[in-house]
């Protein structure tokens, strides 16, 4: 029997007790790329852009809210939920989930080996990136949730203190970060508006929240209001710390008139300016920073996706989600933790082929409106009791996240198709 939950009105302060599950999926949703991008779009509008941010946090509060919802609400997991509305999930997630952990595996690596490539220039950046996945295999192969979870927040903790401390440091002007949240759109702006609002917190890694829900033991209806506070709690460290990254981005970057590359090695960069304008001690500790922030996502793919693929295959074998080979450290878990490893290192030495990224880019592109819009029915009809279903306000918001999500995705589609042709 699941823990009864707790009483959060007799002493406030144990509402911070319960933060877990969300903390841990915003953290793992807040990766190198959302680092860059936030950057990019301080050093070239400013705090124009602050605004989106906020509405970006907000619909994410919203999406991971329902389904978080629907897991208490109905007692399945998410793609159970999916499963209810026909075949087409399946055929949508089953090539998703396999790409997408074959392409990431990589990506993870290498970006968690490159602040340690920094500090130590002589080791070569495949050998670290080699041991960062191996590190992480080990840490939640042979660990449970709650183990990973306190994991999680100490890394957490320390993306958080580096980067908020950078933006104090960099100390913008009041006026213009209010001005910032008045909603408008400088020249060629519309991308980034959009990546700002709809790329912030992660894409498939919103859905692991309703099984790190399970394994935290918050399996029932009574959890409803611990499960709002902690999502809620989390994002908002979440925007605090996107901010942050953009304050940095619209004073530090901009100040320094450099151009960042649009990968994770503009973080790098970064780090150089960061020593020209505040000495080593500053640039190294970013690096401290982007370290924890690359590997507490890494360790929470390698957790969370993990788990879904699970469950996802328990159910194609007709095993119920409460099956040991559909749980955590069952023989499906691990069978995907191993393909996030392993397949991947051949990608740091063959470097990634053109068919795949292109899947993976058509795929990660339309993930989270096939999230938003698939909650909808989900979270509108009988498969959750009357009172769990949305309100009115609750059902406008998912649509506005799901056209805002298909408009990212229909941009990010058309530069991969513009990029085929150049």
């Amino acid at each position: 029997m699941a823990n009864a939950a707790p009483d959060l009105t007799a002493e406030p302060r144990k509402k911070w007790k319960v933060i877990g599950p969300g903390l841990v999926v915003a953290a793992t949703g807040v990766g190198a790329a959302d680092m860059v991008s936030t950057l990019v779009a301080g050093s070239m509008f400013g705090f124009a852009l602050l605004w989106a941010i906020i509405v970006g946090v907000i619909l994410k509060i919203v999406l991971v809210e329902g389904a978080g919802r629907y897991v208490l609400a109905s007692g399945k997991t998410i793609f159970e939920g999916w499963r209810s509305l026909g075949r087409w999930p399946v055929w949508y997630f089953a090539p998703y989930i396999i790409i997408w952990g074959f392409i990431y595996g990589a990506t993870a690596m290498v970006t968690t080996a490159m602040p340690i490539a920094a500090l130590l220039p002589g080791v070569p950046l495949n050998l670290i990136a080699v041991i960062c996945g191996l590190v992480g295999l080990v840490l939640v192969w042979f660990n449970r949730y709650a183990v990973f979870e306190k994991i999680t927040a100490a890394l957490v903790g320390i993306m958080f203190v580096v980067i908020v401390g950078l933006a104090i440091i960099a100390a913008p002007s009041l006026p213009d970060l209010l001005a910032g949240l008045v909603p408008r759109l400088p020249g060629d702006s519309v991308l980034y508006t959009l990546a700002m609002a709809g790329g912030i917190g992660g894409t498939i890694t919103l859905v692991a929240y309703g099984y790190w829900l399970r394994e935290k033991g918050w399996s029932h209806p009574s959890w409803m209001r611990v499960m709002r506070i902690d999502n809620t709690m989390a994002y908002v460290i979440t925007g605090i710390f996107v901010i942050s990254m953009f304050i940095v981005g619209a004073t530090v970057v901009a100040e320094a008139g450099v151009t960042l590359s649009a990968d994770s090695k503009g973080l790098l960069q970064l780090t150089d300016v960061l020593k020209d304008k505040y000495g080593d001690v500053i640039g190294v500790a970013f690096l401290i920073g982007f370290f924890a922030a690359s590997f507490s996502s890494l360790i929470g793919v390698w957790n969370g996706v993990s788990l879904m693929f699970a469950d996802f295959w328990g159910n194609v074998r007709g095993k119920g989600p409460d099956h040991k080979d559909s749980r955590e450290n069952g023989k499906y878990f691990r069978f995907y933790l191993l393909w996030l490893t392993f397949p991947p290192m051949l990608l740091l030495l063959i470097g990634k082929p053109i068919a795949l990224v292109i899947a993976y880019g058509v795929l990660g592109a339309l993930f989270l409106p096939f999230l938003a819009i698939t909650l909808l029915p989900m979270l509108n009809t009988d498969r959750v009791p009357k009172e769990w279903r949305n309100k009115w306000y609750t059902n406008v918001a998912l649509v506005i996240t799901a056209v805002l999500f298909i408009c990212l995705a229909i941009y990010k589609l058309a530069d991969i198709i513009v990029g085929l042709f150049s």
